[in-house]
């Protein structure tokens, strides 16, 4: 039935000289038709819509990109790969190299950066319409004019004809042009760059494995593919940038980190003899994903008792003890940013005096270094300017037993109390301690003491921004003073509210 027949004078004589019940029945369809007309342009409307970021305007990923522009020159090209599709029903997510110069989140999709016209091209793959009828649109190369709009690229091309530009590219005239990519492990989902690379080493060593890393391949695809290019590593230009954190970037590692302590001290609430590390851990998840973090930042560290002695735990399968102290590490990804913060607590609610004595040389360290850090001088600096306040500290502190104090003046040489940086990935690129701190840096403080004759490892972590004039401690929120965590914990949490159903496994 089309608009052309409702309307004719034909139909009416038909539907006028017809029975009752016949009018009935086309009645009905022309109803059914006409809701279906009017609900179309909602469907298109939905299979239409576009996902694109709003936390960035195109000038800041213009303006990253114009960064790398300087770094690499005029006789160069850089080239940037995104993510590859995931297996099975899961959201992706981009790598946080490409997402950082564009925010567009497409499998498949490669960034290119001409030194020469300093233009940047987007290759992306075509549209798979039959993914997109069960998933919904992804941006691909027939949305050239509004990706371009979106994101302020140049040019957008289909995939199949980056190579072909490349030859074309009068850079391949000049004697020895280069092409830099980065070399390093992209971040992804829950990653660090340290991480992949353990895990790369291990997948190297193994005799019945040693395949290449997605990075490596794509390298010797360059090499063998380009003879005459030179091939140069992009990451470090990439790090250098990401270690100086925007105003935008900086207000979204700041909601990580209210979202990140919001959940700690929901899993203080919870704490309680008997309940399992996984379940403070779900509890702390549950409020992430209340708050709008779709993702873990990181796998929890939520690890009672000895469990604590391992850096990182995350097996999370023990039930808590009591008069043990519970530690939980863990931060929420929030829109490709995340947070690190920790905190140690007793699973009963009440501190010993042992615990106190540990736990408050902990936060005695953590608030030297709070009031040490500033814009303009050296990690190694405010670590010596700490441990001298420190060392006064400890001549006027008493503990119950000798070790403790021991571990406690061992603390005051170890220098990693000054931690890794923090941003797309918990541990995040860059290195801020072989210069001076500048504003905009952005990095976790974890004091951490050691007692190996008691397998104990107690610390604290927060994360912090350098300002003009000092520090911005991010988690100043979250209890970290003893009697604070103590009266906190006395509050019923949702475990309490919500108690685990006991669901026993029934034989047949």
């Amino acid at each position: 039935m089309c608009v052309g027949q409702i309307f004719s004078p034909k139909f009416a004589r038909n539907f006028a000289r017809g029975s009752k019940r016949n009018r009935e029945r086309t009645v009905k369809a022309l109803r059914r038709w006409l809701l279906f007309v009017g609900l179309w342009p909602f469907f298109l409307l939905a299979q239409e819509r576009v996902r694109y970021q709003t936390d960035f305007p195109p000038e800041e990923f213009a303006a990253r990109r114009a960064k790398i522009f300087e770094k690499i020159g005029e006789r160069a090209l850089a080239v940037i790969q995104g993510a590859p599709a995931v297996d099975g029903f899961k959201v992706f997510r981009q790598s946080n190299e490409f997402y950082y110069l564009c925010g567009i989140e497409t499998p498949h999709a490669y960034l290119l950066l001409d030194g020469r016209t300093r233009k940047t091209t987007l290759y992306l793959p075509h549209r798979d319409e039959q993914r997109e009828r069960n998933e919904g649109k992804v941006l691909s190369a027939e949305d050239a004019d509004l990706v371009k709009q979106l994101t302020g690229i140049d040019a957008v091309r289909p995939l199949e004809m980056m190579p072909r530009d490349w030859i074309w590219s009068s850079l391949v005239r000049l004697p020895a042009p280069a092409i830099y990519t980065p070399f390093s492990p992209s971040e992804t989902e829950a990653d660090s760059r340290d991480e992949s690379l353990s895990g790369n080493a291990g997948i190297a060593a193994d005799p019945w494995d040693g395949r290449p890393t997605r990075e490596g391949h794509f390298i010797h695809l360059l090499r063998t593919r380009y003879p005459q290019f030179e091939i140069r590593d992009l990451s470090p230009i990439l790090d250098e940038m990401r270690l100086i954190k925007s105003p935008r970037e900086i207000a979204l590692i700041r909601r990580a980190t209210q979202l990140a302590g919001l959940g700690l001290m929901e899993a203080m609430r919870c704490s309680a003899p008997g309940v399992y590390e996984y379940q403070l851990d779900a509890a702390a998840r549950y409020i992430f994903q209340i708050n709008g973090a779709r993702r873990e930042g990181y796998p929890s560290i939520t690890a009672g008792g000895a469990n604590a002695w391992l850096g990182h735990y995350f097996h999370n399968s023990d039930a808590l003890q009591d008069g043990d102290l519970v530690l939980m590490d863990y931060a929420p990804d929030y829109r490709y940013y995340t947070s690190d913060i920790a905190r140690m607590w007793p699973v009963n609610g009440k501190f010993t005096p042992a615990q106190r004595e540990l736990c408050g040389f902990i936060l005695a360290y953590r608030n030297t270094l709070l009031k040490h850090i500033r814009p303009g001088v050296s990690a190694n600096q405010i670590m010596d300017e700490c441990a001298a306040v420190m060392e006064k500290y400890l001549n006027s502190a008493t503990f119950s037993k000798p070790i403790h104090a021991k571990a406690c003046r061992e603390a005051l040489k170890f220098r990693g109390h000054l931690s890794h940086p923090v941003g797309m990935a918990v541990h995040d690129v860059g290195d801020y301690k072989k210069s001076l701190l500048q504003p905009g840096m952005v990095f976790s403080i974890d004091p951490m003491i050691w007692i190996p004759e008691e397998k104990q490892y107690v610390r604290l972590e927060e994360v912090v921004a350098v300002t003009e004039t000092g520090v911005e401690n991010f988690s100043d929120f979250v209890p970290a003073e003893l009697d604070d965590i103590e009266n906190l914990m006395k509050e019923e949490g949702v475990l309490q509210k919500r108690p685990a159903s006991p669901m026993p496994i029934t034989s047949p």
